[in-house]
């Protein structure tokens, strides 16, 4: 096994995780197998009641597992399928480790974090780096650690000792570690300093950087490159430049461009490794689709634009919404469009806001009335609910397309039995607990009293009923009768309004396989009103788009014909979500590149 250690200094956030991801794709277009493990130095078991403002978005894996943001990239990035294990956390190996200790498995010895911490956590990626992640079923070649904030960390300390013990029990040409760090520019000169002090730290840790990935917002003068080098005791070739591009799927081409696909060979010695020349193969064309797909981003400033309302509650961090983003990007980059998200707080569309902040009101009403399509996506509480709802009333009576993912389905259905049943005082058991018309309701099998991983998670199939045929959702799955999709909810529709709501024209074209939880409902009068309980987002693939994204784009970029007739009918191909009732070429992603 092969190990890539991700590392961060100077600061956090400055994309670690692109960088991991963009890293594996390079080893997968070797006709490598690779997988990826998070570490999140906090003590949350997982990340599933953090605060999206705070955190950004939680993401969810197949297993259900409600882990960091980053495992999306790493899935969207190498279409690969993880599991929770795949995300560690102080949490984790801590509860691990006292579990041990309460059975009695150090056999009376005083537990320490050295040995017994860190020999788990080596022990726990040992373990999960050797699961399959990919449809060969086989072990992975390399494992792509990303070490979460930054060295010096006091919370990091047990995790920076593992991974400087775990480079000496990997082995001669079996461990890498890149380092992450920033180069700030102060009235127009690239500072190094940080750099160079951020690497002595590392290396005072017992760490050993082999190359050093510099984050930028310009390109870094040459000379600076060069310093960097000598004060960091680096050739010039270990030291990669990542300036701030508009664009992160451009990374992995500026990375290859800078010839670290050879440096990954010459310190990993890949050429050792056995690898079939059908792998050789299908890597070539995994990277050949990328180039082809993502290299002509750099023109979609000069395509159509299609314009989208993101309304939801936890604007203030965009990361909070990064699968959505991504899902959305997918889509557009498919239609040969450029996406422009305008950032909606739905409480700015409610009434009181007209009172309390008028020009806010106004502004968000403008921007609503002028965009192609309407985005509501999920979230907790009822904080901005009535401007969703609010929201979804626009793009149901203007023929506005419209895309509600969980609580935005919820939305949609409460929306609807209001201004069409009638049911003025329609709302959910989430926004008001006792009220008489719960259109929406908690679902009775879940926990009401644990928070963390008590919802409705993880992959689930959803059945088009019989009658649906007409569902121009279902066109874009081929027209299968069961897809697979991830979902996080506690609520669902009430099913006593089911009947109402239907014969007033509300279809409901996908259920659950007992046919008694509603999945999918869609206007059929309507260029695209869909709404899904599930988190399509979570599945989406650079190469692949989420297919209840890509209707909605497509719509609203006025292409949703062409798009049906080439994804949707009998000759409608399955990718690396095959098994889930979407994706557009042959398994693993290898989709005929004349497609793209």
């Amino acid at each position: 096994m092969k190990y890539v250690l991700v590392s961060g200094g100077v600061i956090s956030g400055v994309g670690k995780g692109i960088i991991a991801s963009s890293t594996g794709l390079l080893l997968k277009t070797m006709g490598l197998k690779v997988s990826s493990i998070k570490v999140d130095p906090y003590l949350n078991v997982d990340a599933g009641t953090m605060n999206p403002r705070e955190h950004g978005e939680v993401f969810v894996l197949d297993d259900g597992g409600e882990v960091d943001l980053d495992l999306g990239n790493y899935e969207r990035y190498l279409n690969i399928t993880l599991t929770r294990a795949n995300n560690i956390t102080t949490g984790k190996i801590y509860d691990h480790v006292i579990q041990r200790e309460r059975k009695g498995d150090y056999l009376g010895k005083t537990v320490q974090v050295v040995p017994h911490i860190t020999d788990a956590i080596q022990d726990w990626i040992e373990r999960v780096a050797k699961i399959p992640v990919d449809d060969t079923n086989e072990e992975p070649d390399v494992c792509i650690i990303e070490l979460g904030g930054t060295v010096g960390d006091i919370e990091s300390m047990p995790f920076i000792e593992a991974m400087t013990q775990l480079r000496r029990r990997a082995g001669k040409d079996n461990f890498l570690q890149i380092h992450v760090s920033y180069v700030p520019v102060i009235h127009g000169e690239q500072k190094t300093k940080p750099t160079q002090q951020a690497i002595k730290a590392v290396r005072s840790a017992g760490l050993i950087p082999d190359l050093i990935a510099c984050r930028c917002p310009v390109d870094l003068q040459q000379s600076a490159v060069e310093k960097i080098a000598h004060f960091c005791q680096v050739e010039v070739e270990q030291v990669v430049v990542v300036p701030d591009i508009p664009v992160t799927y451009h990374v992995p081409l500026l990375l290859e461009k800078q010839g670290l696909n050879t440096v990954l060979r010459k310190i990993l010695n890949l050429d050792a490794l056995p690898v079939s020349s059908t792998m050789v193969c299908k890597g070539r064309n995994t990277w050949s689709q990328w180039k082809q797909l993502t290299g002509t981003t750099k023109e979609h400033r000069n395509y159509e634009e299609v314009e989208i309302a993101l309304v939801g509650k936890y604007i203030e961090l965009h990361d909070s919404y990064l699968s959505v983003i991504k899902a959305l990007e997918h889509s557009a980059m498919r239609c040969n469009r450029c996406l422009k998200i305008q950032w909606i707080d739905a409480e700015h569309l409610e009434p009181a806001t007209l009172t309390t902040n008028p020009k806010a009101f106004h502004e968000a009403w403008k921007t609503v009335c002028s965009t192609s399509g309407i985005l509501v996506p999920g979230g907790f509480g009822q904080r901005g609910t009535e401007g969703m709802i609010a929201a979804a009333k626009w793009a149901r009576e203007n023929k506005v397309p419209y895309l509600g993912i969980c609580l935005g389905m919820q939305i949609a259905v409460i929306e609807f039995a209001r201004n069409v049943c009638g049911i003025g005082n329609a709302t959910s058991e989430e926004f008001e607990g006792e009220a008489e018309n719960k259109i929406i309701m908690f679902m009775p099998e879940v926990d009401k009293a644990t928070m963390g991983a008590t919802m409705r998670l993880g992959l689930r199939p959803t059945l088009f009923q019989q009658g649906s045929e007409w569902s121009k959702l279902r066109k874009l799955y081929a027209g299968n009768s069961e897809i697979h999709e991830r979902h996080r909810h506690r609520y669902e529709v009430n099913p006593a309004y089911i009947e109402k709501l239907e014969a007033a024209g509300l279809s409901f074209v996908g259920k659950d396989e007992l046919g008694q939880r509603m999945e999918v409902i869609e206007l059929k009068d309507h260029p695209w009103f869909v709404a899904v309980q599930f988190h399509p987002e979570y599945l989406s693939r650079v190469l692949d788009p989420s297919r209840p994204y890509l209707g909605f784009i497509a719509a609203s970029a006025g292409l949703l014909d062409q798009i049906t007739d080439e994804f949707g009918g009998a000759n409608g191909r399955m990718g690396v979500q095959g098994v889930n009732g979407v994706g557009l070429g042959e398994v693993n992603g290898e989709a005929d590149a004349a497609a793209f």
